[in-house]
């Protein structure tokens, strides 16, 4: 068997998805861009990805975030919750977002037979 190795694999990713409005996804990423980013570096680091859908439900923004376990997911998101400049995002952007999801997904060790490579 090979074992799959993955640069910078984080144990624990915080997967997030907002459905926008319909429409308002350039004023929503400009808002991201301006107001949140700066707090997100400060308090959660950098973060693994940014995507838009392409195929299936619309409008959705996904970000990914790495963690080292559930204790660095939860003292980060506090620090996030608690940064003074935090609150000037939710309020500019809580009317562009329509829905959230969170999801917290563990890495996994992938083993693949010689044969499947």
């Amino acid at each position: 068997m090979t074992r799959i190795v993955l640069p910078q694999v984080k144990p624990l990713v915080d997967h997030r998805i907002y459905t926008i409005a319909l429409r308002k996804m350039p004023q929503f990423l400009e808002v991201f861009h301006q107001l949140a980013m700066p707090v997100l570096l400060d308090t959660l680091g950098h973060p693994l990805g940014f995507y838009t859908s392409l195929v299936g439900p619309q409008n959705q923004f996904v970000h990914l975030w790495g963690y080292d376990d559930l204790a660095d997911y939860e003292r980060r998101c506090r620090a996030r919750d608690a940064h003074p400049d935090f609150a000037t995002y939710l309020a500019a952007s809580g009317h562009l977002i329509t829905a959230q999801e969170t999801r917290l997904i563990r890495a996994v060790a992938l083993l693949l037979a010689p044969a499947a490579l």
